[in-house]
């Protein structure tokens, strides 16, 4: 059995769909406004925002992108401090790992 689908409510579809391209390489597959949006992985799991103007997951929520090896976790974080948001560095937990806090209200994970 695959996990295949998931639904995330989020602040702003916009920004989320549009964090989720540039980092992660998701692709929109369907939208209505500014409401709801349908994204594609390449490996067939869809991933759907919501909006909703108060969303509040635990503190431990999170989902997460492994990447192929730590250069390319280094790269992404990188990325992310060039374009202004606040991460802290990667670690050594349960692999090469960082945390960042994403546009809409949710919490991504990227490690190798």
């Amino acid at each position: 059995m695959k996990l295949n689908h998931v639904n995330l409510t989020v602040t702003d579809v916009p920004a989320a769909r549009a964090f989720l391209e540039k980092y992660f390489g998701l692709r929109v597959a369907g939208e209505r406004g500014d409401a709801f949006a349908a994204m594609f992985d390449d490996d067939g799991l869809v991933l759907t925002l919501m909006k909703d103007n108060q969303v509040s997951y635990p503190r431990t929520f999170h989902i997460g992108f492994a990447q192929e090896n730590e250069e390319r976790v280094n790269e992404i974080h990188r990325q992310l401090l060039q374009d202004g948001y606040d991460v802290a560095p990667p670690r050594r937990a349960h692999g090469w790992t960082f945390y960042v806090d994403a546009p809409g209200g949710f919490k991504v994970e990227v490690l190798a």
